[in-house]
């Protein structure tokens, strides 16, 4: 990679993990709910707008069902259970369990083709949900925690669903979206999730106790954690190859305990091993076989 493009990852991860931080922040003033439609309403206003000002076309009316359905897996439900699970689980915890999401993505993507795989994926596979299991139990100690075991666990399971939706919006892209203009499909799916969650957000509980910090951190989300982030990572894989923007993943939980650790939040030994462990197994899942000799 060139010096550029590993600094455009570098700047993309830093983003993408100060926004678990972002979200526990936000949190304290704001519902899970407002904070999905704070995200989805300002980085779709952000897209929509570079949109425009390009003179590109929305999707034709035969993707608009699928557009939703990423809207609703991709932003809408992980941006909640997000949101909601950080009420009790640290945020680079949340870093962690959110690096789940390429894992999902392959066991949803085999099990949908029923193929077989390498070796070194499955180990992989093993590795990294190892990884995850010993930062979620070290997290989850009377030590670390400041709620009950079970309050914690709860909030575990919330972020891994908004993990695993992830990787179910991931499969139905690339099923159903071959050909659309990626900057496309995150203007849509992000309108689309503003459109869902706002409903929801004004029958529920209201924001209260707004402070300038806690705005400020819902504003920094929405407009760079799903802004100007899917708009740097598109420039990415323009420029680069989709093997080189792997590498965001492998960064976003070092980026999580980095900004976790800034914020104070009770860090040990065991999360660092953790975080190691599952960045292994990311990587082995990643390994390519070498080109047979001619």
């Amino acid at each position: 990679m060139s010096t550029r493009t590993v600094l455009q990852i570098l700047l993309l991860s830093a983003i993408w993990g100060v926004s678990f931080l972002l979200i526990r922040i936000a949190g304290e003033s704001f519902p899970p709910l407002w904070i999905a439609v704070m995200r989805s309403g300002l980085g779709g206003l952000l897209l929509w707008t570079v949109l425009l000002l390009q003179g590109k076309r929305p999707a034709a009316k035969q993707h608009v069902p699928y557009l939703l359905l990423v809207g609703l897996f991709n932003n809408a439900i992980p941006f909640t259970c997000f949101a909601w699970g950080e009420q009790v689980v640290p945020s680079n915890t949340a870093s962690v369990l959110n690096a789940t999401t390429p894992i999902w993505t392959l066991l949803i993507g085999l099990a949908a083709t029923r193929k077989g795989t390498r070796a070194n994926v499955l180990a992989g596979v093993a590795l990294g949900f190892a990884g995850v299991l010993m930062v979620v139990l070290h997290q989850s100690s009377g030590s670390v925690a400041d709620v009950p075991r079970s309050v914690f666990l709860r909030g575990v399971a919330l972020i891994s669903c908004g993990a695993l939706g992830y990787a179910i919006a991931s499969v139905i892209a690339k099923a159903k979206l071959q050909g659309v203009d990626p900057i496309v499909i995150a203007a849509s799916q992000l309108g689309s999730a503003f459109l869902m969650v706002t409903p929801l957000a004004l029958a529920g509980p209201m924001p209260t106790h707004v402070r300038a910090a806690t705005l400020g951190a819902a504003a920094v989300l929405g407009f760079a954690g799903s802004g100007i982030a899917y708009l740097l990572f598109f420039h990415v894989l323009s420029t680069s190859s989709a093997t080189h923007a792997v590498a965001v993943t492998y960064l976003l939980p070092l980026w999580g305990v980095f900004w976790g650790a800034i914020a104070h939040e009770p860090i040990g030994v065991w999360t660092f091993a953790g975080v190691l462990v599952t960045i292994a197994g990311l990587a082995l899942m990643n390994l390519r076989p070498k080109p047979a000799a001619a």
